[in-house]
């Protein structure tokens, strides 16, 4: 594999110039001049509201730095309350170039975006020169979540992410997963997985804040289309989550942004602390593949058995199939058939070996179908997070 080497050491397999809105209002500008550029390599993200939030802009500090962004033009209508200038230092002081447009102060639409197409071209003619370096498969981050979950997720899908989990870690890789609000149940036997016993204290904790907090929405993580695809209990579908985990040790608990340092399974704990403020903590699988983006994640497995369509910008998403019937109806959107398992044409090994494959290729620069298809999908919305303690990242291994 090679990478695209930036200045703090990390490597990307993507060598994006990214254009971010920082209000809703300045959404139109930044997506025309990304439209208007022609280039794939050329991405959206941004921030719709216009009150703060340390969270939305940790998110967006950690997306503007991840190793796949080459540049970033920040577009912005002026009188936002979102934080721009440190933006752009926490992007000058990682060594990449950056550009702010103010549209009160450009002249409006037509030739914001105009100024916007001139700074992607000189940010494209920089991005062109990064060192492109060998990478190895122990400085991958790879993420993973499940959507449109059914009968079938836990039983071919998931355990064949947690096959390739065990395979990525041998290797040295950093591998994420989550959602706490979906592993209801299952938090005794992760604290057993945990490396130290404090670690193990931090995941029943963070899950019985996630179980508190759904309690508290009135609503738990189960959608009526989890039902209808077959899953009788929460239970069961946190079992079936869990199953993307693998059966490594589990090494740290982080929070959406933080970035695992080395190698090895970490929890991700998307709930936010305290009593629920800004709602329920993930409003759409877009937003988590986001968080987990923002954590460094090169690429995330999404698995699904009732089918999905979604992609993300900066950072590819292979879709894994559980359901041989959603397969067959979405072929052109999934990467991976892991309905072979229910069909009995494959063991669960033999479609995590084929996603470790598939995770090479795409570092190697091959595109998933969401990214062919032109899929950039992202969304960052408002929470609020303590930071974590020194027992969620034990030192030892």
């Amino acid at each position: 594999m090679l990478g695209y080497l930036r200045a703090d050491g990390r490597k990307g397999i993507r060598n994006i110039v990214l254009v971010t809105y920082l209000v809703e209002c300045a959404h139109h500008v930044a997506r025309e001049i990304v439209n208007q550029s022609g280039t794939d390599d050329v991405h959206l993200i941004g921030f719709q509201g216009c009150y703060p939030n340390e969270y939305s802009l940790k998110l967006m500090e950690q997306l503007c730095t991840h190793p796949n962004i080459a540049g970033v033009l920040n577009v912005s209508l002026g009188c936002e309350g979102f934080n721009r200038e440190q933006l752009t230092k926490t992007i000058e002081d990682s060594q990449r170039p950056v550009e702010t447009l103010v549209i009160q102060k450009s002249g409006g639409t037509r030739t914001t975006i105009e100024a916007g197409l001139e700074k992607v071209k000189e940010l494209r003619a920089i991005a062109a020169q990064a060192p492109v370096v060998a990478m190895e498969t122990s400085e991958l981050v790879i993420g993973t979540i499940c959507g449109g979950s059914d009968g079938t997720s836990g039983i071919g899908a998931n355990p064949a992410v947690g096959h390739c989990f065990d395979t990525l870690i041998e290797q040295g890789a950093a591998c994420i997963f989550e959602e706490t609000g979906e592993l209801i149940g299952c938090e005794q036997i992760m604290a057993e997985r945990a490396i130290t016993p404090e670690l193990g204290e931090e995941i029943m904790k963070s899950v019985e804040k996630a179980e508190n907090y759904y309690t508290q929405m009135g609503y738990g993580s189960f959608a009526p289309g989890n039902a209808e695809g077959g899953l009788t209990t929460q239970e069961e579908k946190s079992m079936g989550a869990y199953a993307k985990s693998g059966s490594s040790k589990i090494h740290g608990l982080i929070k959406p942004g933080d970035i695992p340092q080395q190698g090895g399974l970490y929890l991700m704990d998307v709930v936010p602390d305290d009593t629920p403020i800004f709602g329920f903590p993930n409003i759409a699988d877009s937003a988590e593949i986001m968080e987990m983006v923002a954590s460094g994640a090169h690429i995330t497995l999404f698995t699904t058995g009732r089918g999905s369509v979604v992609g993300s910008a900066i950072s590819p998403v292979i879709k894994i199939c559980a359901n041989p019937e959603t397969y067959k109806n979405l072929t052109e959107d999934m990467d991976i058939n892991a309905g072979k398992v229910i069909t009995g044409d494959a063991t669960i090994a033999q479609v995590g070996d084929e996603i470790f494959e598939l995770v090479k290729d795409l570092a190697s620069g091959k595109q998933s179908k969401s990214e062919a298809l032109g899929h950039q999908e992202s969304i960052i919305t408002y929470k609020r997070f303590d930071a974590i303690g020194p027992s969620c990242l034990p030192t030892i291994r």
